[in-house]
């Protein structure tokens, strides 16, 4: 097991990917602090260049304006990120799909500037129709991806994970034993801090309900060389009609999730895998989520609201993780 060396506690952070990354390290006496910082954002600024929906010049971008037919080869980072990508579509039967770009755009979700708002049926068909993640077509072992036409990639629910995982195996490669990565609320610790203790977090729930809030107790988990991921319906919703929205779309019927669960946690070995089983769990719903979750080993925890407030349901997997 990696352990720190004796060393003093460094808090590292800056701006990607439209929020904010945070980096908590041992480093030995005499570390470059601002080298690794530099470092740090490179690898982030990497994820952006290659998979941000918002750069007109991302080789996402480019992909989504390429002519029907052809082949666009991908860097090593974006290959390794639409392979979890597809891996997760065909576990979870298509709740989690990386070509939602036109939903998400028709939704005012994208990076497109359309208004949120509810669509009518025929553009949810005519997006959804634009879409699907058995449509990609892969070679040269994943370095080259088909444009059949029309698919838009979105890479929004699982782009900040793998960003983690990259910024910890950055610092890995630079004598850093123990840190704990964190970009928009996707979090990664590996190592052991000079007490032999693993790093402790705690979960993030729906911070915006406070009703029965108090009612949860805290739950802190053990990153122990894991990852933690969570999505919710508290991130970039909107209302119409009295009716709440959440920008978690369900693939399957092109529409935001139904009585999405406030938040649901995933811990896994990385947090790219940790990021896409959020989401496609938060897809499924509490009931079905959990069910599958169970059945397939995964560590997840969800947050319902109910009438006398939040409530929260666990895999055994995920209860492993608890500290104390």
């Amino acid at each position: 097991m990696e352990r720190a060396a004796a060393g003093s506690l460094a808090s590292l952070g800056g701006e990607t990917m439209g929020t904010r990354w945070s980096v908590r390290l041992y480093a030995r006496p005499g570390a470059d602090l601002h080298a690794l910082h530099a470092g740090i954002q490179r690898q982030l600024d990497r994820v952006v260049a290659q998979m941000s929906t918002w750069d007109a010049d991302s080789d996402l971008s480019r992909y989504r304006r390429a002519d029907p037919g052809a082949w666009q080869a991908l860097p090593e980072e974006f290959a390794a990120v639409l392979a979890c990508a597809t891996e997760v579509a065909a576990a979870s039967d298509g709740a989690f799909d990386p070509t939602l770009g036109p939903l998400v755009d028709l939704w005012g979700f994208g990076s497109a500037g359309m208004p949120r708002r509810v669509p009518a049926d025929t553009e949810v068909e005519h997006a959804r129709a634009q879409g699907g993640w058995r449509r990609l077509q892969r070679r040269a072992d994943g370095r080259e991806l088909l444009q059949p036409g029309g698919l838009q990639l979105d890479l929004s629910a699982i782009a900040k994970g793998y960003g983690a995982d990259l910024a910890a195996t950055y610092l890995r490669a630079h004598d850093i034993a123990a840190a704990l990565v964190e970009v928009g609320g996707e979090i990664r610790g590996y190592g052991r801090k000079p007490d032999g203790e693993p790093w402790r977090v705690l979960v993030e729930s729906a911070a915006d309900e406070d009703a029965g809030e108090d009612a949860l107790p805290p739950r802190v988990l053990r990153l122990d060389d894991a990852a933690v991921a969570t999505s919710g319906d508290r991130w970039h919703r909107f209302e119409q009609d009295g009716q709440r929205y959440a920008h978690t779309l369900d693939p399957r019927s092109g529409r935001p999730v139904a009585d999405a669960a406030a938040s649901v946690s995933v811990v896994a070995a990385d947090a790219m895998h940790a990021d896409a089983w959020a989401t496609a769990l938060t897809v499924m719903g509490a009931g079905d989520g959990l069910a599958f979750a169970e059945a397939h080993g995964l560590a997840a925890r969800f947050v319902v609201r109910a009438d006398d407030g939040l409530r929260e349901t666990m895999t055994a997997a995920f209860a492993a993780h608890l500290a104390g």
